[in-house]
């Protein structure tokens, strides 16, 4: 029987035998694999914990809190603020940043995450997530502020995500590649399943909200519609679509066996260049695809050169399978 290799083991490898990491970088993703775990054990619950419905309030964004939006918020801060890695603490669910109370110690790195990607499908059993993103706060002595999170998507030290269905799976990079790692609820531990995780270049699957396609801009249904097409058209093959609406679970899917998702600016809200979140949703999820060898882009420039301008800002967003998003980033410069 081949040897088991824990998250923890594969952390340590990645720090004392390749040197990807320092020290305190290992011990904060273990603390966030760890919160990963109180909300996968609070999910799993779901009606029996009472931890179902809204909450009756609106984060920053304007949209209706689910009572597992604001848990999984306050496990994945009270996990952190402690344990002397973190500066400070930057939430899709809060309106400005968390910093590290005094009574803690201060460490030199920046927490950015979605609690729980997917919100709508907490009350109908549908596989959600928990995404997140590490920055490295900017050198001196002064105080940590907004502006510090306010760093392009390639300046990332690590990223990831957890997804919360039939199986608890972690999925994390730190810039050499993208591993897998599988919640084994008697250990209580996440053991490494698959390493070098590769997105096939070419794809015949595609994730898009159609109901939205009377509002998309020209290159997005150009695309779409020659899918639709199938082997008659300009394709040559035919396409199968899917849409989960939990980010975390499409991208999974392609990480898994390859695909396109996209969720793009449509005419709705002109003035918004899209619906997902730069910092917390477009940016470690555009590191993992790329890390698999995938590609992610607004249709017009790579996400991971984006420089922020606002903690909560949003995005167009257009990744998976490198091929696809090529094409359709064409369409984009010649539509």
């Amino acid at each position: 029987m081949a040897q088991r290799i824990s998250l923890t083991r594969y952390l340590v490898e990645q720090q004392r035998i390749d040197g990807l990491i320092p020290a305190q970088l290992r011990l904060l993703l273990e603390v966030v694999a760890r919160a990963c775990k109180g909300i996968s054990q609070a999910v799993n619950k779901g009606a029996l914990g009472g931890v179902l419905g809204t909450a009756e309030s609106e984060n920053i964004q304007g949209e209706i809190q689910k009572k597992l939006d604001i848990i999984a918020n306050e496990v994945l801060i009270e996990a952190n603020e402690w344990g002397g890695h973190l500066a400070a603490m930057a939430s899709e669910e809060m309106d400005g940043i968390y910093v590290v109370p005094n009574r803690y110690p201060q460490g030199e790195y920046l927490l950015l995450f979605d609690p729980l990607d997917g919100s709508s499908n907490i009350d109908v059993n549908v596989s959600i997530g928990t995404i997140f993103s590490v920055l490295k706060k900017p050198e001196g002595d002064r105080g940590v502020e907004a502006g510090d999170f306010l760093q392009a998507g390639h300046q990332q030290v690590a990223a990831g995500y957890c997804v919360y269905g039939p199986q608890t799976t972690l999925v994390l990079t730190v810039g050499d590649g993208v591993a897998m790692f599988t919640l084994d609820r008697e250990q209580g531990s996440f053991v490494l399943t698959q390493e070098n995780v590769r997105i096939p270049e070419d794809t015949k699957e595609f994730a898009i909200n159609m109901s939205n396609m009377r509002h998309w801009d020209a290159p997005i249904k150009r695309y779409v519609d020659e899918c639709l097409q199938g082997v008659e058209g300009p394709r040559g093959k035919d396409f199968n679509m899917r849409w989960i609406a939990s980010m975390v679970a499409d991208v999974h899917r392609i990480l898994t066996r390859g695909g396109i998702f996209m969720y793009p600016w449509d005419k709705r809200e002109p003035n918004k260049p899209g619906k997902l979140r730069l910092m917390y949703e477009a940016n470690p999820m555009g590191w993992i695809v790329e890390q698999a060898g995938g590609a992610a882009t607004n249709g017009k420039q790579r996400i991971l050169d984006i420089e922020p301008t606002q903690l909560h800002e949003r995005v167009s967003v257009i990744l998976g399978s490198k091929n696809e998003v090529e094409r359709v980033t064409g369409y984009h410069s010649t539509l």
